[in-house]
């Protein structure tokens, strides 16, 4: 009688604790960011082939930044950038003859609050075990170009990072 006790026990404990999906409806929120319904009409604006045409922020000339904890925001430029909105995957290449080449997976959304959310992925890692990312403000959203926004401290006041990106034919 012990026995069909304990075997109950350890069956209604595992099956009480299996998740009930293993697949996410929307994508998980990245730390800090807000969690909200997706923007579909603009992810599917984004969609495609990008490359970041400047990077401008006050000062630019006299201060660096370090840009997505990566690179200085100058190797960005005519960094390519391809975006796949129906599973909000893609891929940025940094190319930049005077920085190190980087390439690497990204997953990405954009909110109804007009945020974009963005994962860098690791070789090997997927998304869903990447706690980290940014968040980014799209700006001037249009069929050719768009902007995203990067809010940073500089001397303890707000400045604003401006990548912007031009459609690649």
């Amino acid at each position: 009688m012990r026995k069909i006790l304990l075997i109950s026990a350890i069956a209604l404990l595992v099956f009480a604790c299996k998740p009930t999906s293993t697949t996410p409806t929307t994508p998980e929120p990245v730390s800090n960011a807000p969690t909200a319904k997706l923007d579909k009409t603009s992810q599917v604006g984004i969609k495609g082939d990008w490359q970041i045409a400047s990077v401008s922020y006050p000062g630019s000339e006299y201060i660096k930044v370090n840009s997505f904890n990566l690179a200085d925001s100058k190797c960005f430029i005519g960094s390519t950038w391809h975006f796949i909105s129906n599973n909000n995957k893609g891929t940025m290449t940094l190319n930049s003859p005077n920085c190190t080449a980087f390439t690497s997976a990204i997953t990405w959304y954009i909110n109804k609050e007009g945020q974009f959310v963005l994962k860098i992925l690791d070789e090997g890692l997927k998304s869903k075990n990447v706690k980290t990312g940014f968040v980014l403000a799209v700006r001037n959203q249009s069929e050719t170009s768009f902007e995203l926004i990067d809010k940073i401290s500089v001397g303890n006041n707000p400045t604003d990072v401006v990548y912007k990106f031009q459609k690649v034919n």
